[in-house]
């Protein structure tokens, strides 16, 4: 359901527009918390079908906006969450499905938003970089230590904030992904040499008035210039909302499962 606020729902304060649908959908992830030097990360996680913990799967891991942000560990799942709980793609493409939750008040990314514009200047010293990727990094370590994973396609994407911290992710775990899939997001061209590793699908729609559709298009072009294989998809008339369009893309789950990480490739 379409509502006027919709263009910055990812900034300000957002609910499910249904309640009935969105607890059917939470109840399939189970929840989560972890906690490391005081700082606490809920996550929820939706298993395969006819888990079986033997077999390796493959990990993906999606990154809310800022307006699912908190510590009541559903949030995070307003957006994205229902795509992989498709009964013909969730048997085709069996997966650990992860979504960890930010506290309010911090980014996954450490970067600021001021009337639109968004700095992307990075600081190893902010305390909200350090906190959030520290915290991605003990969760994946976590994951590995309690699930057997295949280690040749972990994917991330992200929305938003969490589009931008996709690319973050990326860049402080370098080899670790084999595919990313920010939407609505961006990050400093400068750092795109660092970011080679996965094969990237980037989505933005043309008329974002809250994160710059420009933010991605300069990512692209600067990831192709590094030799990365890259995709990027813009959404003609369409504003921030684009998750929507790329959680609809009918080749999503075949491009992103089709991505396996290759040793050693650029690091």
């Amino acid at each position: 359901m379409l509502r006027l606020s919709i263009l910055i729902l990812c900034l300000l304060s957002c609910k499910p527009a249904t309640t009935l649908t969105h607890e059917a959908m939470t109840a399939d992830y189970s929840y989560h918390t972890l906690e490391v030097d005081g700082n606490v990360l809920p996550y929820r996680m939706l298993l395969p079908e006819n888990y079986d913990k033997n077999k390796a799967y493959p990990l993906i891991l999606f990154l809310h906006g800022a307006g699912e942000r908190g510590n009541d560990n559903e949030l995070q799942l307003v957006h994205g969450s229902a795509r992989f709980l498709d009964e013909v793609e969730r048997a085709q493409y069996p997966a650990i499905i992860v979504f960890p939750q930010c506290a309010e008040e911090t980014t996954w990314s450490g970067y600021l938003w001021n009337d639109g514009d968004i700095d992307f200047n990075h600081d190893s010293n902010d305390s909200k970089l350090v906190t959030h990727q520290i915290l991605i990094k003990a969760l994946i370590a976590e994951l590995n230590q309690n699930y057997k994973l295949d280690h040749h396609r972990f994917y991330i994407g992200g929305l938003t904030m969490g589009g931008m911290g996709t690319f973050e992710t990326v860049r402080q775990n370098p080899g670790l992904f084999a595919a990313a899939f920010p939407i609505c997001g961006g990050a400093d061209p400068k750092i795109a040499q660092e970011l080679t590793g996965p094969s990237w699908w980037i989505f933005h729609g043309e008329e974002d008035e809250v994160v710059k559709s420009a933010y991605s298009a300069e990512m692209a072009k600067a990831l192709k210039a590094e030799g990365a294989d890259v995709q990027l998809t813009m959404y003609p008339g369409v504003g921030h909302d684009s998750w929507n369009q790329a959680f609809a893309e009918p080749l999503l789950m075949e491009w992103l499962f089709g991505q396996r990480r290759i040793e050693n490739k650029n690091h």
